[in-house]
């Protein structure tokens, strides 16, 4: 821990500086923050060995956010073959908590428009000591202008694996996340108030979504990332606690997903405000995904949830060259009855069900108005065409 930390003081004196963590080497470190904001620019971080975080719950006091976190700098790269293992294990075996960002366990669709969640893991009791409540990221940068994390594996971590928050500029290309699909609240990138973001090349496997995009995030492009196991690639939960968020310009493509709970969706809480605008799913490759497309205003953690006027406005979401195949339910369309989805575009959607299933659903769409391009597979025959005649105006409470 002392040496991470010399290093990085010494690093952080000269510009475009070098940090080795040298391969064929472990080393156990405990929390620590490498920060600016009077550091140098483009220091990079190299990782060619392995760093393992403490199992000691002592080590946690009543816990942290995160374990490895670098604030405040410009110019930051994380390369390398190293590995960072966050120990996982001895967190997720406790018992289950209502995680800050978004905690979810199995949807249940209709239309009472609630979700009902499986029932609480039992507390094992051959744990020694009980590991806090608060469950740290392995990795979290925050604050920080033009980021690049490449080449490294961060595998078992106690919640998210890698997050970026408040963040400008941040590239991530050929790594890898690895934990368990029951792994709870493990997303693999995690992304919110952070903007000009290009994830590509990258295989993403965890117990929650594999990119969580939540509010403050413009101008983010996905292509060719592997999904599976986990929770898919999600836009939200926005809007928690009758919150404003506002996303923008999200681009996914080029994507496979495998064994997912879904595949590519959008999720906002009743009560909220704020618009989620221009979206595009395209190129996206379904292989037994139990719900493939999802739009749910209705999110809900618990076993009940009040209904509320107020909500994130979704329009101009675009879904094309979508294929592959599912388990439950091909489309999930569940919008706002105060305030509809807008401009859902369709086009060259082709799901097949899995031949071995029983208990498929139909294509599910509630106050959705959009178009469809192309036929599509099976027939997506609920979406409303056109604009609701209705609709009003966005409010000032509504727009970002």
């Amino acid at each position: 821990m002392q040496a991470f930390q010399a290093a990085w003081a010494a690093a952080c004196k000269v510009a475009a500086s070098t940090m080795i963590v040298p391969a064929e080497h472990v080393f156990l470190v405990g929390p620590i923050s490498f920060s600016g904001p009077y550091c140098q620019a483009n220091i990079v971080f190299q990782l060619d060995g392995t760093i393992i975080a403490p199992t000691n719950f002592n080590v946690w006091g009543r816990g942290l956010f995160q374990w490895l976190e670098f604030t405040k700098l410009v110019g930051i790269t994380i390369q390398g073959d190293g590995t960072i293992d966050g120990s996982g294990s001895m967190w997720w075996q406790e018992t289950p908590f209502e995680d800050p960002v978004d905690n979810e366990s199995e949807f249940i669709i209709p239309l009472n428009k609630t979700v009902q969640q499986h029932p609480p893991m039992p507390i094992r009791s051959e744990l020694n000591g009980k590991m806090p409540s608060i469950k740290p990221t392995a990795l979290r940068f925050y604050g920080s202008f033009n980021v690049t994390v490449t080449g490294i594996t961060i595998q078992n971590s106690p919640q998210c694996h890698l997050k970026f928050d408040n963040c400008i500029g941040v590239v991530v290309h050929d790594m890898k996340t690895s934990s368990p699909g029951d792994s709870p609240n493990t997303d693999g990138i995690h992304l919110q108030n952070s903007k000009d973001v290009l994830i590509h090349s990258t295989d993403l496997a965890c117990g929650d979504d594999c990119i969580s995009i939540q509010t403050g995030c413009s101008n983010v492009y996905i292509h060719n990332v592997n999904c599976g196991p986990g929770h898919g690639i999600s836009i939200g939960g926005l809007g928690k606690e009758n919150t404003k968020a506002c996303v923008s310009n999200i681009t996914v493509r080029d994507v496979v997903l495998h064994g997912t709970m879904t595949g590519v969706r959008i999720k906002t809480w009743q009560g909220g405000s704020g618009s989620v605008q221009g979206v595009l799913f395209s190129n996206i490759q379904v292989s037994e995904v139990q719900l493939p497309i999802v739009i749910d205003q209705f999110y809900c953690d618990k076993s009940v949830c009040k209904n509320q006027t107020s909500a994130v406005a979704l329009s101009g979401i675009t879904y094309e060259k979508i294929r592959g195949t599912y388990t439950v339910k091909p489309v999930h369309f569940a919008c706002s009855d105060a305030l509809p989805c807008m401009d859902v575009s369709l086009t060259t959607i082709e799901l097949q069900p899995l031949k071995e299933q029983y208990h498929l659903y139909d294509p599910f769409c509630w106050k959705t108005f959009g178009e469809l391009n192309t036929p599509t597979m099976p027939p997506i025959s609920c979406l409303q065409i056109g604009k609701p005649s209705s609709n009003r105006p966005q409010s000032d409470h509504d727009t970002c």
